[in-house]
C-alpha cells in the first residue's frame, strides 16, 4: 500500500514530462495562445495518463559550476571531433578500423545512464547501439580505433563524461561512488609516472 508522500512523489515525479509536453506542443503551433497552451495541457495529462512511464528519480542536485563545466567541455568534444570526422572524410587513401566498444558505467542510476549515452551519442563519431539498463553498459559504435591505446582513450572519454554529468547532475550516492576516479589525464600522468620510476 503506498502512503501519501509516495503519491505525491509519483505526482512530482511526472510533472517534468507534462511540461516537456506542453513546451513540445506550443512549439509544434509555433505560437503561444492561452487555448494552445490549454490544449497542449489536456494533452499532456492524456499522455503521461495513458502512457506512463517508470518514474525517473531526479537527484534534486545541482551544481551550477560543474553544470557549466559539462557543458563548456561537450560543446569542446563536440568541435574537436566534427573537425577529426571531417578529416577523416575528405583524408586520402582512408583506411579506417571502426568498433564496437563495450563500457561499463560507474553509476546505477537510469537518469545519469540516459545523459551519458545522449553527451556521447551527439558527438560525431560515436553512436550509442545497445544499453544495458541492468549493468549500466553501454554499447557504441566507434569511428577510427586503429590501436588499443585508442579504444582505452575512448572509454576514458566516456567514463570522464559520466563523472562530469555525476558532478552537475547526480544524487549524493552518485558522487561518492564517483569519489576517488581520476579523470583520464591524471590517470596517465600517474600511470606514466609509475613506469618512469
Amino acid at each position: 500500500m503506498t502512503t501519501s508522500r509516495e503519491r505525491l512523489e509519483a505526482v512530482g515525479n511526472q510533472i517534468p514530462p507534462l511540461i516537456a509536453l506542453i513546451v513540445l506542443w506550443m512549439l509544434l503551433w509555433g505560437e503561444f495562445s492561452w487555448l494552445n497552451l490549454l490544449v497542449g495541457l489536456v494533452v499532456g495529462i492524456v499522455v503521461t495518463v495513458a502512457f506512463y512511464l517508470v518514474p525517473v528519480q531526479l537527484s534534486g542536485r545541482v551544481h551550477p559550476l560543474q553544470t557549466v563545466v559539462f557543458f563548456v567541455r561537450l560543446i569542446v568534444d563536440i568541435v574537436r571531433a566534427s573537425v577529426d570526422v571531417s578529416w577523416l572524410a575528405v583524408k586520402p587513401r582512408l583506411v579506417t578500423s571502426n568498433a564496437i566498444l563495450e563500457i561499463r558505467l560507474r553509476t546505477r542510476s537510469d537518469l545519469i545512464l540516459t545523459w551519458t549515452a545522449v553527451a556521447t551519442s551527439i558527438v560525431p563519431g560515436s553512436i550509442v547501439v545497445d544499453i544495458d539498463r541492468e549493468s549500466s553498459i553501454l554499447y557504441l559504435h566507434v569511428l577510427n580505433m586503429q590501436s588499443a591505446s585508442d579504444i582505452e582513450q575512448f572509454r576514458r572519454r566516456v567514463l570522464d563524461t559520466e563523472r562530469r554529468i555525476v558532478r552537475g547532475f547526480g544524487s549524493h550516492e552518485d558522487v561518492e561512488r564517483m569519489r576517488g576516479v581520476l579523470p583520464a589525464n591524471r590517470l596517465s600522468a600517474r600511470r606514466s609516472g609509475k613506469e618512469l620510476s
